[in-house]
């Protein structure tokens, strides 16, 4: 793949973003950015800190400012946060500077993913499986219409992903 685009990954929480994004970004020689571990970075504090002092909305300004950033930049591979679609300029920026992939699972696995996961805020509650539920039911008609590509990631090891991908992001291009 030779386009200076970058590559961004949306899904929902626990859907693999993080170690597709690093798998892929070294398959490309790419730089690779979470955009959650970029705030994390630029506060010094973690994301449950940040939920619990600035709330959601303090959080997704921090969100966006780190995704028009990324979006400037060329050739990278970016994980985004989940709820990063829920903001339209993030949209904007995202769909206008690069490629979209949008991974996906069944509800089933993104709570077995996330059942331990105690940095996740929006799961510390008492029905976890409801939340993901109603999160990825809001969010799924956001992630399907900036999808250029979408994968399933329930059925196979990351390294076979980043493999379909490849052949994907190959196929879009030369259909671009």
């Amino acid at each position: 793949m030779k386009s200076r685009q970058n590559i961004f990954l949306v899904g929902p929480m626990g859907v693999g973003k993080t170690t597709i994004g690093r798998l892929l970004a070294d398959r490309l020689g790419r730089h690779f950015y979470d955009t959650d571990r970029v705030i994390e970075e630029r506060t010094g504090a973690d994301i449950p800190w940040i939920f619990d002092v600035e709330g959601e909305a303090g959080f997704r300004r921090r969100e966006q400012a780190v995704c028009a950033e990324l979006a400037k930049e060329q050739a990278l591979v970016i994980a985004t946060g989940g709820g990063i679609v829920v903001n339209e300029e993030n949209r904007r920026a995202i769909r206008r500077d690069g490629i979209v992939i949008f991974l996906f699972a069944t509800i089933d696995q993104l709570v077995d993913r996330t059942a331990k996961d105690t940095r996740r805020p929006l799961l510390q509650n008492d029905n976890p499986r409801k939340v993901i539920a109603e999160i990825f039911d809001s969010r799924l008609p956001l992630y399907q219409e900036l999808a250029d590509i979408t994968v399933a990631t329930d059925k196979s090891a990351p390294r076979l992903l980043v493999n379909d991908i490849l052949r994907q992001l190959d196929q879009h291009h030369e259909n671009s």
